[in-house]
């Protein structure tokens, strides 16, 4: 199924939003008639507005009650009126009382964005990836589901079809794990300077992405090589994102280590559900952002480049002698 981006939004605004617990409330968010509000938006998503919000409300109940909620709290915020009615409710939709969510879903499956750590050195076998389930997701005619906190993940569609063979994916494997490679043989050069030098500005007023301020050291183009990784799993594992710290080279390493076997595995588990297509949506941009998981992988790849290389032309210009950081180089290397 696909949707625009404006559709998105209003879809988020429609099932999300806690003024518009009713048919008649969602559709005077988007400036319609009650029946040409469900028309339309039955036609486009298979689903009746009050049937999908319902759906979604209970997935995040599911989700709440797994992480401590008491089942009180998650039946009056999926907006039930009694706890009896939303038990029912969640016994028709999961076939077990709400009681029993914490021990059902808390039995070691994983969501997207939280996977198992591997080791990122060798390269990967990505054309054998094997699916990983989802375990507070409904049955859906749409692919729209509750993503935590408070977003809403949209599926490509229900009928995907296998993930690409070689040597599409291979290619994909080789970029995952050269960046990770070349990162971590900057971390390790980057030891050599002293606190100063690769705090020292080198390129005065740099800006690589706006919305991650001026890399004008080494420090702080490193710290950003690392943090896009860190940022963006934790939108899709729908985790808080980690604080903009700057603890030093040894810290940077460590948080290296921690966040590329999590990378390399939710893009293999990307691929192996034939998700590329997949699309988050971040509420908590203003308006509602919605991001295409294939070009979450390929912006992140991509500035990932361009930093690896700022990186280097910085330290050339305190004197270190770095390589190319080439593909084919470490191709030959690994081999």
């Amino acid at each position: 199924m696909t949707f625009g981006r404006d559709r998105l939004r209003e879809l988020l605004d429609a099932v999300l939003d806690e003024n518009n617990a009713t048919l008649e409330r969602m559709a005077q968010h988007a400036y319609a008639s009650q029946w040409h509000f469900s028309r339309t938006f039955a036609v486009g998503t298979g689903e009746s507005p009050v049937a999908l919000r319902r759906r979604v409300m209970l997935e995040r109940a599911a989700w709440q009650l797994r992480h401590g909620s008491s089942v009180t709290d998650a039946a009056f915020a999926a907006g039930y009126d009694s706890v009896e009615g939303f038990a029912r409710a969640f016994v028709r939709a999961y076939g077990y009382p709400p009681s029993e969510a914490a021990r059902v879903l808390g039995t070691g499956r994983r969501d997207p964005g939280a996977p198992a750590p591997v080791d990122p050195g060798a390269p990967a076998p990505v054309d054998h990836w094997a699916p990983a389930p989802v375990d507070h997701w409904l049955p859906a005619p749409n692919g729209v589901h509750f993503h935590p906190p408070t977003n809403l993940w949209v599926e490509e569609d229900g009928r995907r079809s296998t993930a690409p063979d070689y040597p599409a994916a291979e290619v994909l494997a080789q970029m995952v794990q050269h960046d990770l490679a070349d990162t971590r043989y900057l971390l390790e050069r980057a030891t050599e300077l002293d606190d100063d030098e690769r705090d020292r500005i080198r390129f005065p007023g740099l800006v690589v992405l706006e919305w991650d301020g001026p890399e004008e050291s080494v420090s702080r183009v490193l710290g950003n090589l690392v943090r896009a990784k860190e940022m963006w799993l934790a939108s899709m594992a729908g985790a808080d994102h980690p604080e903009d710290s700057d603890n030093g080279i040894d810290s940077l390493t460590d948080r290296f280590e921690d966040v590329a076997p999590r990378w390399v595995e939710t893009i293999r588990d990307i691929h192996r559900r034939g998700a590329w297509g997949d699309v988050l949506i971040d509420a908590l941009c203003d308006p509602p952002e919605s991001f295409v998981l294939g070009g979450v992988v390929a912006h992140v790849l991509t500035f990932a480049a361009h930093r690896r290389q700022l990186a280097r032309h910085m330290m050339r210009a305190v004197g270190l002698d770095v390589d190319h950081g080439d593909p084919l180089d470490w191709n030959r290397s690994s081999s």
